[in-house]
């Protein structure tokens, strides 16, 4: 027992560990706790309107977490690239592929913005057949939708200064930004203070304005502070085809990784309306403790991808391999405690909420198999963001992350929504299925090494 002890301590002394992981997984766990708070007030602030304003305002953000999933697989396979550009410090190349991420975000925010204008009923209609839920979603859906162009830019804008360690500022204009959402949020949807009273459509006003806002002060703060990613435009716009091809065939499998996912996702989203409205509005509020209990492991997923990125990008491949191993441990232990505290917080979390008994019962149900999942939920985002793709082994990741869903969960919520005809938390618990597979998997490849790519070409893994 104490060789055992002894041999676990050995493991983890290594402090210079410890110290990039708290100083880069900190602000990237408090940003994610403070974002996914901020967005549970304003779903409590919907939630006093009715079941039918939140299932309209539920089914349009699903619009937008379509969207924000690509440009996290374009943000995410960028900052892949310069996290090890940046061990490599090839400061040029860097900025080409911020500038590539950025003209790519801004385009993808472009086309759902347009089909938001001119589809949104039959977008929505595609979710639920009911026409209060379709015609109040479509007029919120249409105001919402002009802070996509914004957050594309933001979005790719702070996963790259994230990749080379810079998490203050994005912390600080992000946080900054949503407060002041939830500020106009209780402003306009209750009238307040001699502001007009707009239901959800002051919800996606106050949207628009505080992403806006969050664009504009996180791009004059970089430049102002002259963060080394900050150029012109003809800099940032210098990459010529040779350079695309080689920057997009690692990224395309992570894009292409975040589509699949997130129309799965999506899919979850239909299957859940479909049960009914009562299951739509359970599985909402399910989501936004969801985002919260996800937020250390957001943050430790996100360190280690960047600290991984760096060691293989220095050609230092056994740290790297063993940061990995170190976190997930560390995963596990965090996980166990959030999922006690998620199972102990569910009554007081769901008495804030003003729908019908109904909603209350599925909520707490699918809560209980929220909280149970966690460790090996958590042990996924470490093995895919901080080890595969940060690695470079996108296509390994495309497979066990973007096909799998479809292989095993999909079917699995449409076995129990439509055949067995499952309370939507039983369907739930059978959607989790494929993250025990995506484990198992994940973890053999870990054990291989194979996922460790230099993406810079300096560099040979062993």
């Amino acid at each position: 027992m104490q060789g055992m002890a002894r041999k676990i301590g050995a493991y983890y002394d290594d402090r210079d560990y410890f110290a990039q992981l708290y100083r880069l997984a900190a602000p990237i766990a408090f940003q994610n706790l403070m974002i996914a708070s901020l967005v549970m007030v304003a779903n409590v602030m919907v939630g006093q309107l009715g079941d039918d304003p939140i299932a309209a305002v539920a089914l349009a953000g699903q619009v937008f977490f379509l969207l924000n999933l690509i440009l996290f697989g374009v943000g995410s396979g960028s900052a892949m690239f310069t996290a090890q550009l940046w061990g490599n410090k090839d400061i040029a190349s860097l900025r080409k592929v911020l500038g590539l991420c950025l003209a790519v975000g801004v385009l993808i925010a472009g086309i759902f913005l347009i089909f938001s204008e001119v589809i949104p009923a039959q977008i929505l209609g595609i979710f639920t057949q009911d026409p209060q839920v379709i015609a109040l979603g479509s007029a919120y859906l249409r105001v919402f939708a002009w802070s996509f162009l914004f957050f594309s830019i933001t979005s790719g804008f702070a996963a790259v200064l994230r990749s080379i360690g810079e998490v203050k500022l994005p912390l600080i204009v992000s946080v900054s930004a949503l407060a002041l959402n939830v500020l106009l949020n209780y402003l306009l949807i209750f009238g307040m203070f001699g502001f007009p009273r707009l239901g959800i459509q002051g919800a996606a006003i106050a949207a628009v304005i505080s992403r806006a806002l969050e664009c504009l002060v996180l791009l004059l703060s970089s430049y102002r502070q002259k963060n080394p990613i900050t150029a012109g435009w003809a800099e940032l716009l210098g990459f010529d085809s040779s350079f695309v091809v080689k920057m997009f065939k690692p990224v395309l499998p992570v894009i292409a990784n975040e589509l699949l996912w997130s129309l799965a996702i999506t899919t979850y989203s239909i299957v859940y309306a479909r049960i009914g409205t009562s299951s739509l509005d359970a599985m909402n509020i399910v989501g936004t403790v969801d985002n919260i209990a996800l937020v250390p492991f957001l943050g430790l997923s996100g360190a280690v991808a960047i600290m991984v990125g760096n060691k293989i990008g220095a050609g230092e491949y056994d740290a790297a391999y063993k940061y990995i191993g170190r976190t997930l441990c560390l995963a596990i232990v965090i996980a166990i405690a959030v999922g006690g505290i998620v199972l102990a917080v569910r009554e007081p979390v769901l008495s804030l909420y003003r729908v019908t008994p109904d909603v209350v019962l599925y909520a707490r149900q699918a809560l209980l198999v929220l909280g149970f999942w966690l460790t090996i939920r958590s042990q996924n985002m470490i093995l895919i963001i901080g080890a595969f793709r940060s690695g470079g082994d996108t296509r390994f990741s495309l497979v066990l992350d973007g096909l799998i869903i479809w292989v095993l969960g999909v079917p699995m919520a449409l076995l129990g929504a439509f055949v067995l005809r499952l309370p939507v938390y039983w369907v739930y618990l059978m959607v989790m299925s494929e993250e025990l597979t995506k484990f198992l998997i994940g973890l053999r490849r870990y054990f291989s090494r194979k996922w460790i790519h230099d993406l810079t070409g300096q560099n040979t893994p062993a």
